[in-house]
């Protein structure tokens, strides 16, 4: 198993340091920069595009984040690059233009999003390629139990955890399932903890982040059930003064 224990370190921004898309907006340049300035960790979402360039990307299409129809992956990596994300200056980055930036600063957690296995053939390969000879702490994980597969007989040289939510005992076997692949970490629905698969995962060693932690509440909630936050909304940096 990889050493993922710097995961617990620092909370984790989601989607970067953004502001709830009011002027800095989710996945992009601006955001992740905002991190790397305060020092948080960095969540970020993967799409890939018609040609095989891993996008960096939260949805499927392009309606809320651009204004446009059409689905992320009819489209280009160059295509996607020049689309504006929320009106700003911001466009769509690549995982290569969001290495360049980072540069290691702070650690990144990349979440793979996938639709089915057959659609995702060749997403795992693309990622692992670019994140060559990157030098920085990262991370990669999903929710998609064939995209973790997929990552594990590549030999992939970094953790990979799965990202899981639910509560109900189908849905907890399943993530017991996929553990099995010998991941790494685990990123857990905030409200949907404590439950028996995550308190058996800790016991084991494996590291816990949770999301998507918005306020005090979650937070605290957080520290009692797992290791790390993933946040959006606040300034942990604040509300640690406030609660000293």
């Amino acid at each position: 198993m990889s050493d993922v224990s710097w995961i617990k370190d620092v909370p984790v921004a989601h989607r970067g340091f953004h502001d709830q898309n009011k002027t800095v907006w989710e996945n992009t340049l601006s955001a992740f920069q905002r991190a790397i300035d305060a020092g948080f960790a960095i969540e970020c979402d993967i799409q890939l595009s018609s040609d095989s360039v891993p996008m960096v990307f939260h949805d499927h299409d392009l309606q809320r984040l651009c204004g446009l129809t059409g689905e992320v992956r009819e489209r280009t990596g160059g295509e996607l690059g020049l689309l504006s994300i929320g009106g700003t200056a911001d466009k769509i980055p690549s995982l290569k233009k969001m290495l360049a930036l980072v540069k290691g600063q702070v650690p990144l957690v990349i979440e793979l999003k996938g639709i089915d296995a057959e659609q995702d053939d060749g997403l795992a390969e693309a990622v692992l390629e670019v994140l060559e000879g990157y030098q920085g702490k990262v991370a990669l994980m999903s929710f998609d139990y064939w995209l973790l597969r997929d990552l594990k007989k590549l030999d992939c040289p970094y953790p990979v955890g799965l990202t899981a939510e639910g509560v109900k005992p189908e849905q907890l076997a399943a993530h017991e399932e996929a553990m099995q692949l010998g991941l790494d970490f685990i990123s857990y629905c905030a409200p949907h903890l404590p439950n028996s698969f995550v308190t058996a995962q800790r016991e084991r060693g494996i590291p816990v982040i949770t999301w998507t932690v918005r306020d005090e509440t979650m937070r605290a909630h957080t520290y009692t059930h797992a290791d790390q936050m993933t946040f959006e909304g606040f300034d942990p940096r604040e509300m640690a003064i406030a609660s000293a």
